[in-house]
């Protein structure tokens, strides 16, 4: 059996290895930034956005960036099997009453799945995950969600804005539009990038 102190000097070894890929896997995933707001104006990749929050930030478009209008549409799109992200607001006993539904295409299901802490409203949540069962409730749609790690019980009160996503292009992006980018890229230089935008169609605010 070889002697612990002929293994140290291989141990100290191997665990400054795992310290560094550590740190350059960290270095590959810049922080992102969640951003809502109103587009003030466009300048080639460059958007000059007005958040929520009232900031003035500039984000630049990569050369690929995906554009998705934000559409209204129905509680009754929702159906078992729908994959859905909701927006919501924790309940004494567990269950979530959303303030806001969108609906997946079925190339983006698995998206984001879970359940985390969101920032549309103070305390608010968001779950993304397949729909198992959903019944009409006294105060409105019960719909029973999984993801792979639980799953949540939602009412959706009859006047939640319920929303889904269209593969769109850049036309969508224009001044008076209002976005929501889930993950704008923070660059070492400080600047804001995007390779997605979700742009609110007909006025629409992105609800989520």
């Amino acid at each position: 059996m070889p002697k612990l102190t002929n293994l140290l000097p291989r141990l100290v070894v191997a665990a400054f290895a795992v310290c560094i890929l550590a740190s350059t896997t960290t270095a590959q995933q810049p922080p992102s930034v969640r951003i809502r707001g109103t587009i003030e104006s466009v300048d080639g990749k460059t958007l000059d956005i007005k958040t929520r929050e009232g900031n003035d930030v500039k984000v630049n478009m990569t050369d690929n960036v995906a554009v998705f209008a934000v559409v209204k549409t129905s509680l009754s799109e929702i159906k078992e099997g729908s994959y859905i992200g909701v927006t919501g607001m924790p309940e004494p006993d567990g269950t979530q009453r959303a303030i806001a539904v969108h609906i997946f295409p079925e190339n983006q299901r698995g998206a984001a799945e879970g359940f985390r802490p969101w920032d549309a409203r103070a305390n608010s949540t968001m779950t993304n995950a397949t729909v198992t069962q959903t019944v009409q409730g006294t105060e409105g749609q019960i719909i029973l969600v999984r993801y792979k790690d639980g799953e949540k019980k939602v009412v959706v009160p009859p006047d939640t804005p319920i929303v889904t996503f269209v593969a769109s292009d850049k036309s969508e992006i224009k001044p008076g539009a209002k976005l929501i980018i889930f993950g704008a890229a923070k660059k070492e230089d400080g600047s804001l990038e995007a390779s997605r935008v979700n742009v609110g169609r007909d006025g629409i605010t992105p609800p989520m």
